[in-house]
């Protein structure tokens, strides 16, 4: 046991010494992930995530505080067995964010980014509704929010100039989902109190960075 300790804690010390080896300066980053909706029963049942992407460029200090900015797009798709006579279509969410974080190499190849993305969205709803009994008909809704995006990157290394990562984000949006905004006349069966729920979801997926300006001591 005693050995394993020495051994991991020889592998802790050189992976720091590594660490100051590594100084990104700016970088392009496009990140892409699937959606997975949170704590909003009706968002839930109704709306299923196809996908999120991210572009944005980031500058990391030499105290490991970084800065960036950027676009994003997440596109969900209607789920047609959600309730009766669901509509068929999709919601797109747009928007522009600020992100702040913490960004560090703990060896040559292996690097964390802690961050949080603050942004404005807009969503808009377009669907195609078919009333039982009448004629079917489009459906346009669009609502603004503002975005809290915290996230994780784990990044590996690939050269100077590449690396990719694992990322994970848990997005909060100000607004609360109803099944009318999709064009669903009623409230579906779910309890009012529900729609006052601000929309939540993870975003799990893969990212590429790349480093305009990385120097090695």
């Amino acid at each position: 046991m005693k050995r394993i300790l020495t051994i991991l804690t020889f592998l802790l010390i050189c992976a720091q010494l590594d660490a100051q080896k590594v100084e990104p300066k700016f970088t392009f980053n496009v990140e892409l992930g699937l959606p997975v909706s949170l704590f909003n029963e009706p968002f839930d049942d109704i709306m299923q995530g196809l996908v999120n992407t991210s572009i944005y460029g980031q500058y990391s200090f030499p105290f490991h505080f970084h800065i960036g900015m950027g676009v994003r797009y997440t596109l969900w798709n209607i789920n047609e067995f959600a309730v009766n006579n669901a509509p068929h279509g999709v919601m797109h969410t747009g928007g522009a964010f600020l992100k702040l974080g913490w960004d560090k190499f703990h060896s040559d190849r292996f690097a964390t980014d802690f961050g949080v993305k603050f942004g404005y969205t807009k969503n808009f709803f377009e669907t195609e509704v078919s009333p039982v009994g009448a004629e079917k008909f489009r459906h346009h809704f669009d609502i603004d929010a503002f975005l809290i995006e915290p996230t994780i990157g784990l990044i590996l290394l690939a050269n100077e100039q590449n690396s990719y990562r694992w990322s994970l984000g848990w997005a909060i949006q100000t607004f609360g989902f109803k099944p009318q905004m999709t064009g669903i006349p009623t409230d579906a069966g779910y309890e009012p109190s529900e729609f006052d729920k601000i929309t939540q979801y993870l975003i799990v997926g893969f990212g590429y960075t790349y480093y305009f300006k990385s120097k090695k001591d």
